[in-house]
């Protein structure tokens, strides 16, 4: 099957090594051609619709999914359709109508975007791309650890990620299972008001937040799909919440260390090694995914200083 992604760097940060007293990797999918991890699964999942004939892509998106769809159906020469809410930044949708997408502003948070998208979809007779939730989307992004194991002498102590609805959550844990890493933990990284894997686990089922109040609007689902939620109860997945300044910190301590920029919601995952959480304190490795984001800019960077 064709492959629209890019097989990322494997980082050994001596910043962040230094810092906890452990090898800690860094898992460039910033450096992915939309700039997120996103185009593992949704590449994956548009290729194989376009294989079958399907001409017209919808999806649903805080902003990295959408362009991910957007560059997919540029690449095969397909139409894109995409549904944002307003939380969306003006780059982001600059940079989808630059893909050539339709972009629709609809909606203060991602699933309010997403209930028109569903809708449309239907209409018109086209793939819904779901940003999170859809089994190509997670067999896309396991092939992260396909390249871990390629990168690695050994299985690390832990794998850290963000979580907003779980696709990548999900991927990285069937990719695990799939190289027979079983035994890795997973640490789950939330923003506070953007935490419904959090939540769920703490209920004890899936749960729907009443809104996001994070910052973080690009983890802003607020219920993750039910795969994720089983994978994180049947897996050694670790649950953490930080601080939407937390987040912030890592984010702008990242910059400074490895001159690449990431929006808040990576700066999630980069809290765990940069804060640090007690999670990880265990791990003799850590690998951390830069999931990366592309609604991030210079001035944006700067404006949330101290945030």
């Amino acid at each position: 099957m064709r492959s629209l992604h890019t097989r990322t760097p494997l980082l050994h940060s001596f910043p962040l090594s230094r810092r906890l007293g452990v090898p800690v990797y860094l898992k460039l999918e910033a450096l992915q051609p939309t700039g997120s991890f996103k185009l593992r699964g949704v590449g994956r999942l548009c290729v194989e619709a376009a294989e079958r004939g399907v001409n017209h892509f919808v999806s649903s998106s805080g902003g990295n999914a959408g362009l991910a769809a957007a560059h997919a159906a540029e690449v095969l020469g397909k139409r894109a359709t995409v549904f944002v809410p307003t939380s969306t930044g003006e780059l982001t949708q600059q940079r989808l109508r630059s893909l050539g997408a339709e972009v629709i502003v609809i909606g203060a948070e991602w699933d309010d975007a997403h209930a028109e998208a569903v809708a449309f979809a239907k209409r018109h007779e086209a793939l819904l791309v779901h940003p999170f939730d859809h089994p190509s989307l997670w067999a896309g992004h396991s092939t992260l650890v396909d390249e871990l194991t390629e990168d690695l002498d050994s299985p690390p102590g832990c794998v850290v990620l963000s979580v907003g609805g779980g696709g990548l959550l999900t991927g990285v844990v069937h990719g695990l299972r799939r190289a027979g890493w079983n035994h890795v933990p997973v640490i789950a990284m939330e923003t506070i008001g953007a935490d419904s894997l959090a939540c769920a686990l703490d209920a004890g089922a899936l749960v729907e937040l009443p809104a996001i109040t994070s910052a973080a609007k690009t983890l802003g689902a607020r219920k993750v799909a039910a795969e994720a939620f089983s994978v994180a109860r049947a897996h050694d997945v670790r649950s953490v919440r930080v601080s939407d300044a937390q987040a912030s910190a890592a984010q702008h301590a990242f910059a400074d260390d490895h001159r690449i920029l990431v929006e808040l919601s990576c700066g999630a995952a980069l809290a765990a090694v940069y804060t640090p959480v007690v999670e990880v304190a265990f791990a003799d490795s850590v690998v951390v995914v830069v999931c990366g984001g592309a609604g991030v800019t210079l001035d944006s960077l700067s404006n949330s200083a101290g945030a």
